[in-house]
């Protein structure tokens, strides 16, 4: 008896156009072949925003435009410190506005370590609101050098076994490693981080004693090709994020460019990125994808 794999769902993050408002943003990704978008709201990494773009007014308006440009929403973005006081009054907020829109994964990051009293806590609310309303937490490792209780695989599976929750996995991201810990290669510790996932991102970035780049997949120093060979033999959904207006300064801090980046560029690196992932994910022989389904 052989097993059949559900339909892989490859979304592509909002965050390269940052700038632009959404429903230019999903005319163009419909236009290069994509099917989903993860939205991207992130402090300091995109547009400023506040509370108010979580309004269930504002839920419906983006329901009715991934609607009318026939695009789904299963992963959203919207990283912060969960050890923040406020954290569950505004990442409940969040929550619900990302169910609203259809998706399944929520990805933030964890908390700095000196919060970690208050992380705990928190988790434990946010996670039984996320079982309540069908969603996962994505937890993410950072890629801005700081100290946090997710800064590598290895920090992984503790964590997660002392948050003790199915709701709650890791979002992990190669290329936040490469700054945030230099001295780990990415793809070895997106390996070993791959089990304790329920969702991952994809993105590669070039480093050089300017800082650090991203670039378009395969031009950098990620080895995506790698994990994405890996990923096919799991039933793993995955973004592709390529922060195109923003780089990292040699310190790992992240430097937003004070213009958008024209939409014809945009396109010309995450049309082939689609090409690039769906071509690795079927790069794993079938039989060997089926085993895996099947263990």
């Amino acid at each position: 008896m052989t097993s059949s794999i559900p339909e892989r769902i490859v979304s592509v993050s909002a965050a390269p156009y940052d700038g632009y408002d959404l429903p230019r943003v999903l005319e163009s990704l419909a236009s290069i072949g994509a099917t989903h978008v993860e939205p991207a709201f992130i402090v300091g990494y995109t547009e400023p925003f506040d509370e108010s773009a979580f309004a269930p007014a504002q839920a419906m308006q983006w329901q009715r435009w991934l609607k009318d440009a026939g695009m789904q929403c299963h992963a959203f973005s919207s990283h912060i410190d969960l050890g923040r006081d406020d954290a569950v009054e505004v990442f409940r907020g969040r929550m619900d506005f990302a169910r609203a829109l259809g998706a399944k994964v929520i990805n933030t990051n964890a908390a700095a370590r000196k919060l970690k009293k208050r992380f705990f806590a928190n988790i434990d609310v946010l996670a039984r609101h996320a079982q309540a309303i069908g969603l996962k937490i994505g937890l993410e490792n950072p890629g801005d050098g700081s100290d946090n209780l997710l800064n590598a695989a290895s920090d992984g599976s503790a964590l997660l076994a002392r948050i003790g929750h199915d709701s709650v996995g890791l979002n992990y991201d190669a290329g936040n490693t490469i700054s945030h810990r230099p001295g780990l290669n990415p793809a070895d510790d997106a390996l070993a981080a791959m089990a304790q996932c329920l969702h991952t991102h994809i993105k590669d970035v070039r480093a050089d004693e300017n800082g650090y780049f991203f670039t378009p997949l395969g031009q950098g120093g990620i080895d995506c090709a790698r994990i994405l060979r890996a990923v096919a033999l799991t039933d793993l959904n995955l973004s592709i994020e390529i922060p195109l207006r923003l780089h990292r300064q040699p310190n790992a801090q992240p430097s937003r460019a004070p213009y958008r980046v024209p939409i014809a560029d945009i396109e010309a690196v995450l049309r082939p990125a689609l090409g690039f992932v769906r071509q690795h994910l079927g790069a794993a022989p079938a039989r060997q994808i089926e085993e895996t389904a099947l263990s």
